[in-house]
């Protein structure tokens, strides 16, 4: 897997929108393997991208992001008054805002910006309680505040968010990131309040209760992709845009009625499945019980790390998702990785099910690449259109 990090740079545009551009930069497996603890993270924890969730029955602003550990997109936002800075990974499959604070005391808060709320005249909190977040990759635990925050011309009052008392040293250590912005649905938070998507809304800090995604399929040190709040870009897609309503209120969870490999049709949606558009996992994530069987149809290698011949890459199946009466295509170009001549499918498995009991698929970047995403927080509803 080839892990980036991006560098930021702002674009003002005539009509009005701020813009980002994405710079490539030294990546988080690099870090970790420099230092040593690569191979001993990957051994040492099962990463299951399913974990992270917990099922129960005026203008368009630009933000930047940067791509963190094959798994999250992050960018800047400021904290308290006056402004503290930080980068948050930009996540919609997660709900809490979140930042290291004064109150941290394990390593992973000692290289992070970590957030004063002594120094900051805005800043109030109601108790001392804590709280667990969990994630693909492990859990960490929190106090609650509130604070104004500001993304690029975004202010928000009121904001309740988490300050980090215990943080596990992988992989936040070793990640050029302080904390995590949840993009999730806007209802209300496991943690008892609304999200910032919630409280731009009710705020009136964006102009349409819309975000949208663009990812470059080949980011470069120049441009990497965007993150639009308030609206979308018609430059950024082509052709029609395919709506497809929210199936889980807490996520923005979607139904897939099929799944092809080639031409042929797989059954493995006959009863329905779904799928998570999730900014926060970056490979596609295939439901366990599929696995074995989707490997043989692409002839890679069962060894944890599914390897295929780079030669045999141009002649492997396009593979397919029907959303909503509409096909969406994955070349193998789309979901193979190729590392210096060692090719492998850009995939992983869960074995965590969809909140009705359906298999579960994650649409990460893998996906997102090739299809820019539309989140309608007004129509409860995902929008997918070729992106350009």
């Amino acid at each position: 897997m080839k892990w980036l990090i991006l560098a930021l740079v702002y674009v003002h545009l005539s009509e009005g929108f701020h813009r980002i551009i994405l710079k490539k930069g030294k990546s988080i497996r690099e870090n970790m393997r420099e230092k040593g603890v690569l191979e001993e993270f990957l051994e040492k924890y099962h990463i299951d991208p399913g974990l992270k969730y917990q099922f129960n029955k005026f203008s368009a602003t630009y933000e930047p992001m940067t791509n963190y550990l094959d798994s999250f997109y992050f960018g800047k936002i400021t904290i308290g008054t006056p402004p503290q800075d930080f980068l948050v990974l930009l996540d919609t499959g997660s709900g809490v805002l979140w930042v290291p604070s004064t109150y941290c005391t394990t390593k992973a808060c000692e290289n992070h910006s970590v957030f004063n709320p002594r120094l900051s005249s805005t800043y109030y909190s109601n108790n001392e309680q804590t709280y667990i977040l969990r994630y693909g990759f492990g859990s960490l635990s929190i106090m609650l505040g509130y604070d104004t925050v500001q993304i690029q011309n975004i202010i928000v009052q009121n904001q309740q968010f988490g300050l980090s008392v215990e943080e596990p040293n992988y992989p936040f250590y070793y990640g050029n990131f302080d904390g995590i912005l949840g993009l999730t649905n806007p209802t209300p938070n496991t943690v008892g309040s609304n999200t910032l998507l919630h409280q731009m809304m009710s705020q009136n800090q964006i102009s349409e209760p819309i975000f949208s995604f663009y990812f470059s399929r080949q980011p470069t040190v120049q441009y990497g992709g965007e993150l639009i709040l308030g609206g979308t870009d018609p430059q950024m897609y082509t052709g029609e845009i395919t709506w497809a309503p929210v199936t889980e209120q807490a996520y923005w969870q979607i139904g897939i009625e099929e799944f092809a490999i080639g031409n042929k049709a797989t059954g493995w949606c006959s009863e329905g499945c779904q799928g998570i558009v999730d900014t926060g996992t970056v490979l596609l994530t295939i439901p366990q019980q599929y696995l074995t069987d989707f490997l043989q149809a692409v002839n890679a290698a069962n060894d944890g790390s599914y390897i295929v011949d780079c030669n045999n890459v141009k002649n492997m199946p396009t593979i397919t998702f029907f959303i909503n009466g509409s096909q969406f295509p994955l070349p193998p170009s789309a979901y193979v990785s190729n590392n210096n001549g060692r090719c492998s499918l850009a995939i992983e498995s869960t074995y965590v099910p969809s909140s009705t009991g359906q298999p579960l698929w994650i649409l990460g970047d893998v996906f997102l690449k090739e299809y820019y995403s539309i989140f309608d927080m007004g129509n409860n509803r995902v929008g997918l259109a070729a992106s350009a």
